[in-house]
């Protein structure tokens, strides 16, 4: 058997007044998420918590982000992250910034490839 990508997902999300990385970065997974009914497992065979789940998290500060607060918005699944420098801070006129996250989720299972 072997680990077999089934499925990629994107998505972005905001923080635009508390300079909130983990909020920004939960946003993103959100618009991921919530645009897509995700039966994959039902097509495979495989029961949902059988998913593997590799989450790639962009931020301009990556120690500013709590995963362990992520992983709840995730029902099911064998969830990881990587967080990585990316994103956008966009500073404002009056001062602080906008915080910017990107996602990439990336839903797999352990099967032989097809």
């Amino acid at each position: 058997m072997a680990k077999t990508r089934v499925l990629v997902e994107f998505g972005m999300g905001t923080s635009l007044r508390r300079e909130d990385y983990t909020e920004a970065a939960a946003r993103a997974i959100r618009d991921a998420l919530w645009h897509n009914s995700v039966n994959m497992a039902e097509l495979f065979g495989f029961e949902k918590s059988d998913m593997i789940v590799d989450v790639e998290v962009a931020v301009q500060a990556p120690d500013r982000v709590d995963t362990s607060q992520l992983a709840k918005d995730f029902p099911y699944g064998n969830i990881s992250f990587a967080v990585k420098h990316g994103g956008l801070d966009i500073d404002k006129p009056q001062g602080g910034k906008t915080v910017i996250a990107n996602v990439a989720i990336a839903v797999s299972f352990d099967m032989e490839a097809v």
